[in-house]
């Protein structure tokens, strides 16, 4: 058998790293959602949710940033998510909030709906509307990682415009995403302790791929 390097140690050394900071600093800067995610009822605390909730963002593209410097040959984890996070606040903020806001509007609609007549068109119709609300935000956010200085209204467009024209990429984040949710309900130790960062590295991975028509036009 070969013997396993030093540098082959080394990198597996800096990806456990990477996961174990970035998911300790996702819950701190994330920290209201993830408190009442975990101490209360989804199901009836969705309107403080909702409000807490695009303070989240930009603790998600600070993580897609840091993926990024990572590949780039970045090993300071803790200073790169920081400058991320403090570079994107505003922007990510933004996001989120419309990100947010235009979800809870489709659900309710999907609530408010869901007894009528109209259900059979119009709920399908409003719950595509909601997935395509999310992968905006999702796309929105890896872009805001890739280039912090790209114009916001940009930045929505080309999550829209590539959301829909590419959306079979996203199926594969909203899967891999859709059991980090079901691991976070199981059991939200792991689920932040050590599923997270590896979750969200697919998104962003999955993400930056499916952008590339415009970040390879976009300034370094």
């Amino acid at each position: 058998m070969k013997r396993v390097t030093h540098d082959t140690w080394a990198a597996i050394l800096g990806m456990l790293y990477l996961g174990l900071m970035v998911n300790l600093l996702l819950l701190v800067t994330a920290s209201p959602l993830v408190v009442l995610l975990i101490t209360t009822d989804p199901m009836r605390s969705w309107p403080l949710i909702a409000v807490v909730a695009p303070l989240a963002a930009p603790a998600l593209t600070a993580a897609f940033g840091t993926f990024r410097a990572y590949g780039e040959g970045e090993t300071q984890v803790v200073r790169t998510f920081l400058a991320v996070w403090r570079d994107t606040l505003r922007k990510a903020l933004a996001l989120g909030a419309i990100v947010v806001g235009a979800a809870v509007v489709l659900l309710v609609d999907v609530r408010a709906l869901s007894d009528t007549t109209a259900s059979v068109v119009v709920v399908p119709v409003l719950l595509l509307l909601t997935l395509l609300v999310a992968a905006t935000g999702l796309l929105g956010a890896v872009a805001l990682a890739e280039v912090p200085a790209a114009r916001l209204r940009d930045v929505l467009r080309a999550g829209l415009y590539l959301g829909v024209r590419r959306w079979y990429f996203q199926l594969l984040s909203f899967a891999v995403l859709g059991v980090q949710l079901g691991v976070f309900a199981s059991m939200p130790a792991i689920a932040i302790g050590l599923t997270a960062a590896p979750a969200l590295y697919v998104a962003w991975a999955n993400g930056r791929y499916c952008l590339r028509p415009v970040l390879d036009e976009a300034p370094a």
